[in-house]
């Protein structure tokens, strides 16, 4: 068997144990979010770089009303003494709960909403901060991560809890400690991770959830066509209006 062969057969496999770990909580995130949804709230969507963000903004198939949210507080001022001394550039609890307030503050995140938090590892400080500080406003907070994973890594935040131990609810993407599946002898790192694949598949099936129960009310949620239509460009803004006319 090839390790192409191989990285499909693990896919397979982490997607069928995606399933049995965490469609219970995936069923409850679709609940969760068509109740938000019906009540004219707003599903917001935070991850550390990865996939998660990417996947569900702005896609044909997806909801006009999930948000992006994003932050970060960039510093220009090198000095290569400083740096040698190892001056500056620290990031202290102090700094992480200032910049998440001052992001929320500065946000659309309201109480009544939804917030996903993707991190893999769950153990650095903003995910942490942000689910710990978004609960505080009144918003249900939705982790994606790895449980295998996170469990075995220690946090940097200063409660000392990482991203599954704060939120209110946890959606586990299965993919193994470290990420990575395929090894290869001479090769001394392990590659293709699992965490991507795992995640868009877990945030989909949300989707498909959403979809289903808000159908089943009466109001199906205002979805995106694509744009590569001949009419699709129009066909967006007229979504997008449509959006901002409903709400969900």
């Amino acid at each position: 068997m090839s390790l192409s062969q191989s990285y499909f057969e693990r896919i397979r496999a982490q997607i069928a144990e995606l399933e049995r770990r965490s469609l219970p909580a995936i069923e409850r995130a679709a609940e969760v979010c068509a109740e938000c949804l019906l009540r004219r709230g707003v599903i917001h969507v935070y991850d550390t770089g990865h996939l998660v963000s990417r996947e569900l903004i702005n896609r044909a198939g997806g909801l006009a009303a999930f948000s992006p949210l994003q932050f970060d507080l960039q510093v220009t001022n090198t000095n290569p003494y400083r740096e040698a001394q190892g001056v500056g550039a620290q990031t202290t609890p102090e700094t992480v709960r200032c910049i998440v307030q001052a992001a929320l503050d500065r946000s659309r995140v309201a109480s009544g909403d939804v917030l996903i938090i993707g991190s893999v590892s769950g153990k650095t400080p903003f995910p942490v901060e942000l689910a710990l500080q978004a609960k505080g406003r009144g918003v249900f907070t939705i982790g994606l991560t790895a449980l295998d994973y996170s469990s075995k890594l220690q946090s940097e935040h200063a409660s000392g809890k990482r991203l599954f131990e704060v939120v209110d609810l946890v959606i586990d993407n299965a993919a193994p400690y470290g990420d990575a599946m395929l090894s290869l002898e001479g090769v001394e790192t392990a590659f293709c991770p699992a965490s991507g694949i795992g995640a868009a598949v877990a945030l989909w099936a949300v989707v498909a959830g959403i979809v289903e129960r808000m159908a089943a009310a009466g109001s199906p949620p205002t979805i995106l066509a694509s744009i590569n239509r001949p009419d699709g460009m129009e066909r967006y803004k007229q979504t997008i209006e449509y959006y901002k006319q409903r709400g969900y």
